[in-house]
């Protein structure tokens, strides 16, 4: 089977925080075999709010764009649980916020789902083992049920019980999507459905870091943790997960668009048919998004066996009430339904990628809160509001394509979140094709903090800032980068002008910032040492000026030295060779549990050395397979022995693992 795929621009598909190839070349980055066969396929696909078509891209180089493992994000020590970047990127998204983004990378979301047009049926199977009976299944399927009708879903699992006590974790998400175009073009129609349900045991770190090195916890899985000592652990299997303390994340959208275009009808005749074209000058849209979100925290008496420590809430929240024989519980529900109705121009008609768009949405929002603190105190209450918001857009991806110009606004202007606005412009020019691309841009966002900081929350433990009215945080970026494909490099640069930040400090408390800045400068390269052997590097400088809360690395380089080629088999790509991160020392933000925050600290330096991974990543026609040992350099032989127990730590009493090995394939095939 041929299956025809590329590399599909390095902006779309290389976020910050993945290795890949830079405009597509390389060896690993597509496939041999360029001739058609009577088993070829081809397949494109589109985001909802772009027509650009793009084709799937078959590196094998980065681990990421499989697994939610990016080069530039930590978690908290196994797969699964809460995690956030190592490079600042505020939230530039006004509006309502429910608070909640510990677990973002896991969820499923309409922003990043695909919508296909393939010319035959697509099938994609992944499975991931790895020490530690940690499991990762991928299925991915898509077909044309017409010529002009698509359909597609996905559904993933991650579960990992984890190195140490009560760090399992059981994840369950779906995707399901429909894109339809009327046989005369002037009617599309898309349907999006995405569910993620996320389940993670909360262990709030090992209680005392020196105990990695005592003979006594040579089995790391014995240490004492802080919350669910002696639980029983994961059984392994991956469909099943028993949670008694930790977290519970579920969050379900179902979005419909349709939109009606008038403009001008054409077609192209051929010997055997005619194909009808259509050239839009005005498209009528519609959309209509229902989402449901339930956040949920709780710490469960169920026997004698096992019994709250009630000693963390008293120290690490200030809750003296809690008995080890009562429930701690913790829940926000929110359904959110809006309305929205746009119109676009487009001034060329043979351009759909120029136009301007006028816009206007209706959201409904309905919250619901319910607090269990002791086997005696409960409560729950209720809050119904609305936000009505209007938006523009112009975008103009010349036909040249030297230019591409995207401007848009969105002013809150009833509602919750009145007063809420963002910008942002942006200007993309293709120089020469020796100096390559040059972007510019401005963004600035005024957004009402999220939810969980208003004192209605039940995650709002803080009882001193409950009345307390938090100011609109305003951030002003200004971003500039250049990117050479030729050169196969990306340098950014980001500055950040902060107001009002909202953040979590000390476990709980809640507070806002002054004026401070942040300044970044990435940059993204591949060397070629020698023939074949290549040098991947992501490197990330950030410094913060100011009285600022935000503690960030100086340093953030990954780094991935291997062989890329196939040894003289044509239908063979091959990598390998090893990964190096360096992180450089800062006061690593801690992580709650309770509130399901990160939050900062000023008492605990991180000294983070070197992660080490080796790699085998293999494609041999439509199968890709991978083998890895990460945390190479966990190993030591000092105190008491040889072992993997050097363990870095990604958050205070939050260690990585040891040694994980971890293999998998992914095998695509014409149904």
């Amino acid at each position: 089977m041929v299956v025809l795929l590329s590399g599909s621009g390095l902006l779309a598909q290389n976020p910050l925080g993945r290795f890949g190839n830079i405009g597509g070349g390389g060896a690993g980055g597509h496939d041999s075999l360029q001739h058609r066969h009577e088993d070829t396929i081809t397949i494109n696909f589109r985001y909802l709010d772009s027509s650009k078509l793009y084709r799937l891209d078959s590196s094998i180089l980065d681990l990421g764009r499989r697994l939610p493992l990016r080069s530039t994000w930590i978690n908290l020590g196994n797969i699964g649980t809460a995690a956030r970047s190592l490079i600042f990127t505020p939230r530039m998204q006004s509006g309502w916020d429910p608070g909640w983004h510990s677990y973002d990378q896991y969820v499923f979301t309409v922003d990043e789902t695909r919508f296909f047009h393939t010319t035959k049926p697509y099938t994609e199977l992944g499975y991931f083992l790895a020490s530690k009976a940690e499991q990762y299944i991928d299925i991915f399927h898509t077909r044309n049920i017409k010529p002009n009708w698509n359909y597609s879903f996905q559904y993933r699992l991650i579960n990992a019980p984890g190195t140490f006590q009560n760090q399992n974790t059981n994840h369950n998400t779906y995707r399901v999507t429909s894109w339809y175009q009327s046989r005369n073009k002037r009617y599309q129609n898309f349907f999006v459905l995405v569910s993620s349900k996320l389940g993670a045991s909360e262990n709030g770190g090992i209680v005392n870091p020196l105990q990695l090195d005592s003979s006594t916890y040579s089995n790391q899985s014995t240490l004492p943790v802080k919350l669910g000592n002696n639980l029983l652990q994961s059984t392994g299997n991956p469909f099943s997960s028993s949670i008694t303390t930790g977290t519970k994340y579920t969050t379900t959208t179902f979005l419909m668009r349709q939109q009606y275009d008038l403009g001008q009808k054409d077609s192209i005749v051929t010997d055997s048919s005619v194909i009808p074209l259509f050239y839009p000058r005005v498209r009528l849209e519609h959309t209509l998004n229902y989402s449901v979100y339930h956040y949920r925290f709780f710490d469960q008496y169920f026997s004698p066996a096992y019994s709250l420590d009630s000693a963390y809430y008293a120290t690490y929240l200030h809750l003296y009430n809690i008995h080890p024989t009562d429930s701690f519980w913790r829940q926000d529900n929110w359904t959110n339904f809006s309305n929205d109705f746009s119109l676009y121009q487009f001034p060329d008609s043979k351009n759909p990628q120029q136009f301007f768009k006028l816009g206007a949405t209706l959201e409904l929002l309905t919250g619901n809160f319910d607090t269990t603190t002791s086997a005696v105190l409960h409560t729950a209450h209720k809050l119904n509001n609305q936000n009505v918001y209007a938006h523009a857009e112009y975008r103009n991806k010349t036909r040249n394509q030297k230019w591409d110009i995207e401007a848009a606004g969105r002013l809150y202007l009833n509602g919750l979140d009145a007063g809420d606005y963002n910008a942002y412009i942006s200007l993309k020019r293709l120089i020469t094709q020796q100096v390559g691309y040059f972007q510019a841009g401005f963004e600035n966002a005024n957004r009402t903090p999220g939810f969980v900081f208003d004192g209605a929350s039940s995650f709002n433990l803080d009882t001193a800032s409950q009345h307390k009215a938090f100011g609109k945080e305003n951030t002003t970026h200004i971003f500039a980068s250049l990117e050479q494909p030729q050169h196969q490099l990306l340098l950014t640069a980001s500055y950040y002008l902060m107001t009002n930040y909202s953040y979590f400090h000390d476990y709980y408390q809640e507070s806002q910032s002054g004026v401070f800045n942040v300044l970044q400068v990435t940059l993204r390269k591949q060397f070629t040492i020698y023939r074949h052997w290549k040098w991947r590097m992501l490197t990330t400088v950030q410094q913060v000026a100011g009285a600022s809360p935000v503690h960030l690395p100086l340093l953030v380089s990954a780094n991935q030295v291997g062989y890329d080629g196939n040894f003289g088999f044509r239908n063979l790509n091959l990598s390998f060779g090893t990964e190096i991160r360096y992180i450089s020392s800062y006061k690593a933000d801690g992580y709650s549990p309770a509130v399901g925050q990160f939050f900062s600290q000023n008492s605990t330096v991180s000294q983070h050395a070197p992660d080490v991974n080796l790699y085998l990543h293999l494609r041999i026609r439509s199968f890709t397979g991978y083998l890895r040992a990460e945390n190479v350099n966990a190993l030591t032989f000092s105190p008491h022995g040889f072992g993997f127990y050097n363990n870095n730590f990604v958050a205070p009493y939050y260690p990585s693992p040891g040694l994980i090995i971890r293999f998998g394939l992914y095998w695509g095939f014409i149904n």
